[in-house]
């Protein structure tokens, strides 16, 4: 397959930003691992301090690298608290050159169930070519290649690199990303960018690279149903009566088809992935045990990229261990509904509500409490920045990269696109489908790592070669 663009740049500077890369990569680990050891947790939960702590340190490593006009900023989220520590920093653009921004964030899911790891959660260790710890992947990872990228590009082309470049390292993304939007609007001069690099999505596997083309959007919220005033003795007024969890059991059953597919009539849905995504990867990538059948129509990739997904990830009701001999009043599910490019969160919200309200059995009384709500996103795969990152990554990995799409949601690159309409933004991805981001056990394949830095290298030097108007 020939490669997705020209080349951009010369045979003697890809060499030197290779040699580069390779000559520091100890160095660049080390750095990773020292931002691993680090807690940084934006949930209030949580010491807020290490939350501190890791923005401090990454504004160390930023002003290490070379870029002294950095700084730690903030924004007020809805309620009106402050939002998280986030760092940013900017290297100008030469006249008639374009600037980039470089997204990543800090701040890292809670590690879990302590038991369920292997090592440390917060001490990275290196094994069988992979660094495990929490935010080894996700997102310390994204920092560490747009530093060391930038590194690498500033050795080798020295005064020719005259591309402007903004580092934006969020920390509050675990947390749902909260004060974004304003912290968007309160410094939009210091973001503007002409491409954006959102370095927080995963390649199609350990050697084989991947653009993400698509993200599903998002809706969660919960919903309730209560039968009682008050919960009563099983025994002496069971029979006549259902209890809450058997009725919200039902109407969870209600929400998809025999064939598992999503039974919310009005939700968008597409069956035209680029790729296929064979069944047997699939299943080992999601660790599906023997003999469950996989759900919904089409094919895998539009099942996981392009049609909603709708999941009980949540259920208030008491647990085995402490439950007594009592018809339940109420029951309580949170759901997580990903929507497929081109829906309206909005409508999709309003869809699932009448879904519930429709189909709630006798007669029970709903509550239902709308919460989150992100847009889903599709790229430009024929702007000339996504045919300079296709070359790059293919000349770093060897291989062509693969257009995939995503199944999570990244509510913020809608924003981005708001705030930015004339910006190219292109998600890259620093994991692998065994990275196990948000689990136990959480990893980062250093081969394909070292190969994140050089393609971003590549695409920084491709950039700055390309007249300002190209992007």
């Amino acid at each position: 397959m020939p490669s997705q663009s020209p080349q951009p740049v010369s045979d003697a500077d890809i060499s030197a930003l290779r040699a580069a890369v390779a000559s520091r990569l100890s160095a660049t680990i080390a750095e990773l691992s020292s931002l691993v050891a680090i807690p940084g947790i934006a949930w209030p939960s949580f010491p807020q301090e290490e939350l501190e702590r890791s923005a401090s340190s990454a504004l160390e490593l930023v002003r290490s690298a070379g870029i002294a006009d950095a700084e730690i900023l903030r924004a007020p989220r809805p309620d009106g608290t402050p939002g998280g520590p986030a760092v940013v920093a900017r290297k100008p653009a030469a006249p008639g050159q374009p600037t980039v921004l470089l997204y990543a964030h800090h701040d890292v899911q809670p590690p879990g169930d302590l038991a369920l790891w292997e090592t440390e959660p917060f001490v990275a260790t290196e094994r069988d070519g992979r660094l495990y710890g929490r935010g080894s992947a996700d997102d310390k990872a994204g920092l560490l290649v747009h530093l060391a990228a930038f590194r690498a590009a500033s050795e080798v082309l020295g005064e020719r690199f005259g591309i402007g470049v903004t580092l934006f390292i969020e920390g509050e993304e675990e947390f749902g990303s909260p004060s974004f939007r304003a912290f968007l609007e309160e410094h939009r001069k210091k973001l503007a960018a002409d491409v954006i690099v959102v370095a927080d999505s995963s390649n199609w596997a350990v050697g084989q690279p991947a653009l993400t083309a698509s993200l599903r959007g998002l809706a969660d919220g919960t919903f309730e149903v209560a039968v009682l005033g008050h919960s009563v003795h099983s025994g002496v007024f069971g029979g006549p009566l259902l209890d809450a969890p058997t009725i919200l059991a039902r109407l969870i059953a209600t929400l998809h088809d025999d064939h598992g597919s999503v039974a919310v009539a009005g939700l968008v849905a597409h069956d035209d992935a680029d790729v296929d995504y064979p069944e047997d990867q699939f299943r080992r990538d999601a660790s599906v045990l023997d003999g469950v059948q996989l759900a919904g129509t089409g094919s895998i990739a539009s099942r996981l990229w392009l049609k909603p997904a709708l999941s009980i990830i949540g259920i208030d009701v008491p647990s085995v261990d402490v439950a007594s001999n009592t018809i339940q009043a109420r029951a309580r599910a949170k759901f997580s509904l990903r929507l497929a490019p081109g829906q309206d969160p909005d409508a999709a919200m309003d869809a699932l509500r009448h879904h519930l309200e429709a189909h709630v059995p006798f007669g029970a009384q709903l509550v239902f409490t709308p919460k989150e709500k992100g847009n889903a996103y599709r790229a430009d795969m024929d702007s000339a920045a996504a045919r300079t990152v296709l070359w790059a990554l293919e000349e770093s990995w060897g291989t062509p990269p693969v257009h995939s799409g995503m199944g999570g949601s990244i509510p913020f690159i809608a924003d981005l696109k708001e705030v930015f309409p004339g910006a190219d933004v292109l998600i890259t991805g620093v994991e692998d489908p065994d990275s196990r981001a948000h689990s136990a056990n959480e990893s980062l394949h250093l081969g394909d790592f070292e190969k994140c830095i050089v393609a971003e290298a590549l695409l920084l030097a491709g950039l700055h070669r390309a007249p300002a108007t190209a992007v």
